[in-house]
C-alpha cells in the first residue's frame, strides 16, 4: 500500500497545525490530554455538523483487540479483514457513523498504553493513510473514488507520557511518514508530494 515514487525531501517546510474540520493533513496528531485545542477543535467539528468518536487506549494493547475495537466502535462492515491494509479500506471507504457525509474525528484517550506496541507505527502509519484517502476520496493509487470527501482525523491523547516519546516508533514505520513536534503535539504527515494535497518532508524530529 506505500505508494511510488518517494519524493524529494524540502528540509525548511514547516508542517501546519493541525485541525479537525479542514480536508488536510496532520491526519494523526499525539497531545496531552488536557491540551485546550482538543475540546476546541472538537465543539468547532461539532457545530459544523461533524461527528467525535473516542476509543479507550487501554483497549488498545494488542492488535487483535485493536482491531476489534475499531471495527466495534467505527462501524467497520461485517468482512473487515482485521489487518492493517483492511484498516486502510474501511477508513477511506467510510461505513461508519455518518457513512461518509459528515466529518469525523476519532480520539483516542489513554494513549500512553501504546508506546511499547510493537505495531504502533504500521498502526498510525494505517490511521494516516485511511485519513488520507478519505479527505481525498482516492483509492491506494491516488485514483479518485465515486464518494463524496470527507475530513477525517485522528488525536491520541496521553496522561503522561511526552508526545514526542512516540517520535521515534512512528518515524520509523515507513519512509512515507513523516512527523514533527509542533506546540507541544507530536503530529503526523504523509510525505509522498506525488499524491493529492500529498506533504512536503518535514525535519526529522531531534
Amino acid at each position: 500500500m506505500t505508494p511510488h515514487p518517494h519524493p524529494h525531501p524540502h528540509p525548511h517546510a514547516a508542517p501546519p497545525l493541525p485541525t479537525l474540520t479542514g480536508r488536510r493533513s496532520p491526519w494523526v496528531t499525539f497531545t496531552p490530554s488536557a491540551d485546550p485545542w482538543v475540546a476546541a477543535a472538537g465543539a468547532e467539528l461539532r457545530a459544523a455538523g461533524g461527528i467525535v468518536l473516542r476509543l479507550d487506549g487501554e483497549e488498545l494493547h494488542e492488535a487483535g483487540c485493536l482491531h476489534r475495537a475499531f471495527a466495534r466502535e467505527l462501524g467497520f462492515p461485517g468482512y473487515y479483514g482485521h489487518n492493517w491494509d483492511a484498516m486502510v479500506d474501511c477508513l477511506g471507504d467510510w461505513h461508519g457513523p455518518g457513512h461518509g457525509k459528515q466529518d469525523v474525528a476519532v480520539l483516542i484517550d489513554g494513549a500512553d498504553a501504546l508506546l511499547d506496541a510493537e505495531f504502533l507505527g504500521v498502526f498510525v502509519w494505517a490511521l494516516a493513510a485511511g485519513a488520507w484517502r478519505a479527505n481525498f476520496m482516492v483509492d491506494a493509487d491516488g485514483d479518485p473514488n465515486d464518494g463524496t470527501p470527507f475530513a477525517l482525523h485522528f488525536v491520541l491523547l496521553l496522561d503522561r507520557t511526552p508526545p514526542e516519546a512516540f517520535a521515534g516508533a512512528v518515524a520509523a514505520a515507513d519512509p512515507d511518514l513523516a512527523v514533527a513536534v509542533v506546540d507541544g503535539r507530536l503530529v503526523v504527515t504523509l510525505t509522498d508530494t506525488e499524491w493529492p494535497g500529498g506533504d512536503p518532508v518535514w525535519p526529522p524530529v531531534g
